[in-house]
């Protein structure tokens, strides 16, 4: 009778173990995907001078958005570092309309549109939206494994021991989710 109950009570903390890792693990694994958002961010906001100073050769006159766009990427760069998931989606939110603000002065300039080095950073800013896109649905898809774990029996028992808890989605800003119109 007492190896029955030692055998119970080793299975029991032997569960708690694995349920505590399991939990951590997933945990780490919603923050490794977060450091893979900023760091494709970072990487974006890194082809921005590049692409702002081919376009401002063409367009001196458009101070304006040039300004914005400075200014967008120091709000990313401030949020990478220390912002909540909502506040980097707004930063991120705020460079698309700079970055889409600056592609539309390009359009007024041929000359501009057909220069290889301009063509080059376009077809590397999509690949890198690209691979935003990819990092955000990784994000989710960590943050809702981690969120059911944390809302579901038997590991909800051990989250507080774990110290883990539900983390948000990383969703974009109300008047976002859809692209915006550029008319010229």
């Amino acid at each position: 009778m007492p190896w029955i109950i030692l055998a119970v009570l080793v299975a029991l903390v032997l569960f708690g173990v694995y349920a505590f890792n399991m939990l951590r693990r997933s945990d780490i694994a919603a923050q490794e995907a977060l450091g893979g958002i900023d760091v494709q961010l970072t990487r974006r906001a890194d082809l921005i001078p590049n692409l702002v100073s081919t376009v401002q050769g063409y367009a001196t006159h458009e101070k304006g958005v040039f300004e914005e766009v400075t200014n967008a990427r120091a709000g990313v760069a401030a949020a990478a570092e220390s912002g909540s998931v909502t506040e980097k989606a707004a930063t991120q939110a705020r460079l698309d309309q700079a970055i889409i603000s600056v592609l539309a002065v390009a359009e007024a300039y041929p000359d501009l549109k057909a220069s290889a080095n301009f063509q080059s950073l376009q077809t590397e800013l999509g690949e890198t939206e690209n691979k935003i896109s990819f990092a955000r649905q990784y994000y989710n898809d960590a943050v809702a494994k981690l969120n059911g774990l944390v809302k579901t029996i038997p590991w909800m028992f051990f989250t507080g021991i774990a110290g883990i808890g539900t983390r948000e989605f990383y969703d974009a800003p109300e008047g976002h989710a859809t692209p915006p119109t550029v008319s010229f």
